[in-house]
């Protein structure tokens, strides 16, 4: 990382230039900063300025952009070096266009990219480093395809039915290619058990390694530490449990409120025993009852009481896309964006890849929150939570 002003009231810049210098233990934290039983962080600095206020909710959003390589005059440039976003997330398809291209050709291409971004990343507010996603399960969910050069993939319901040597060798050849192209975070393993095999959206396009929660433990385990072998981050998905719906949350409200089972926590709560899960992403399912309002995404309850509360997660809380049809149809964007942070959510994913794409929807957001936290709408500590905790997280990414 290169030397950089300090932005003012920006302390863990300075911290991540220190973890730099001397291995970090596994567990989550940033030294100085401490957390309560629940994972809360519960004080503020009421001396930031609207700048320094405005680049830590920037630190909270992950987006979506068109483009494969990284010029001037794409709206993300600004979002990297000016606002200071936290992460990008590439997709090979471009849906609102119908397509085939969007961020991802090859691999000569896409190693360009990410290089592009985090060379933006490091003349931004913090200079610090981008998470840059994708969502690379295996099977149907792969955005290296084959037709653009990369190895085929098996899907995980193929791979919960090998042997798990096959599962491990498939994650280390995964994980391995990821960090050869810079990216940093997968969004994988699916950890949805297959409780419904007509599932529109995991069980029958194969993304569940099994109906049996500790075969998805064990398969899921595999993933991960083959991924944290190679510096790259994985990211268990979609919290509660997403395997018994009868519908695909791309498309609208789906309510598992009869379907659920609490044996779908089992995963989660096992992997995070572990130590080594740094992200969990919430699944846009509605369940009663856990929470009679809110979808899992939305819902205080959900992340806060039980996956913070029961399961002791300490890391990073993801939001599946905000682009999809569940949230979309039912939320405004400002409504959304409020209620997610309430909720307990420190990444908000904003890929521009389902419904119209906005090359200003970065900046629009940022603005939202901003002037919710002004109009107390949002509690200050919630911005402070989620950026200490990607601090956390960042400066991890120094000493991978």
């Amino acid at each position: 990382m290169r030397n950089r002003p300090a932005v003012p009231g920006i302390l863990p810049a300075l911290l991540l230039l220190a973890a730099c210098s001397s291995p970090k233990s596994a567990a989550p934290g940033i030294p100085g900063v401490d957390f309560d039983a629940a994972g809360q962080y519960n004080s503020f600095d009421s001396r930031d300025t609207e700048e320094v206020l405005k680049t830590k909710i920037a630190q909270m959003f992950l987006v979506g952009f068109r483009g494969t390589s990284l010029e001037k005059d794409n709206p993300v440039y600004a979002d990297i070096t000016k606002l200071g976003i936290g992460g990008v997330i590439l997709f090979d398809y471009d849906m609102p266009s119908r397509s085939p291209v969007r961020n991802i050709v090859s691999k000569d291409q896409l190693t360009r990219l990410c290089a592009e971004l985090q060379d933006a990343a490091a003349g931004g507010p913090s200079g610090l480093r981008l998470f840059i996603a994708v969502d690379q399960e295996g099977g149907a969910v792969d955005r290296l395809k084959t037709r653009n050069g990369f190895p085929k993939t098996k899907s995980a319901a193929e791979l919960g039915k090998d042997e798990k040597s096959e599962t491990a060798y498939h994650a280390e050849q995964t994980a391995r290619l990821l960090s050869e192209m810079g990216i940093n975070l997968n969004f994988a393993p699916c950890v949805d058990l297959d409780i419904n095999p007509q599932n529109p959206i995991i069980g029958k396009i194969g993304r569940s390694f099994s109906s049996d929660p500790a075969v998805v433990t064990d398969h899921a385990a595999l993933w991960i530490k083959a991924h944290s072998s190679y510096g790259v981050f994985s990211c268990p998905k979609h919290f509660p449990g997403h395997g018994s719906s009868r519908g695909d949350t791309h498309r609208g409200a789906v309510d598992i409120s009869q379907s659920w089972k609490p044996e779908e926590l089992f995963p989660y709560s096992e992997l995070i025993r572990t130590g080594q899960v740094r992200f969990v992403m919430t699944g846009h399912v509605f369940n009663s009852v856990l929470d009679p309002e809110n979808p899992a995404t939305l819902s205080q309850p959900v992340l806060e009481g039980i996956l913070r509360g029961r399961l002791g997660f300490t890391g990073l809380i993801v939001s599946d896309d905000l682009d999809m049809a569940a949230i979309t149809a039912n939320y405004s964007l400002e409504t959304a964006l409020e209620k997610a942070v309430n909720a307990g959510v420190n990444i908000l994913c904003l890929s521009k890849n389902g419904g119209e794409f906005d090359p200003s929807i970065a900046e629009r957001s940022v603005n939202i929150i901003y002037k919710q936290l002004s109009a107390g709408k949002i509690p200050p500590q919630r911005i402070e939570e989620s950026y200490r905790r990607i601090m956390a997280v960042k400066a991890e990414m120094c000493v991978r």
